[in-house]
């Protein structure tokens, strides 16, 4: 169970620095303010999911 949560964790923070960096050459190239801003919502979303996990993998690892 452990290994598959650190996958989880893993993959859900390279999914906030993939949206992250998607959002960022968004801006970097002039694109459109509301794409930036849905990307950097997701951002947010993606880094409170990445945190949760990360909570319940140290509470199981105790």
């Amino acid at each position: 169970m452990t290994t598959f949560l650190t996958f989880l964790v893993g993959a859900a923070m390279l999914a906030v620095l993939g949206v992250l960096f998607a959002g960022l050459i968004g801006m970097a190239r002039g694109g459109s303010a509301q794409t930036s801003q849905k990307l950097m919502r997701y951002r947010v979303l993606l880094q409170g999911l990445a945190l949760l996990l990360f909570a319940v993998l140290m509470l199981l690892m105790r």
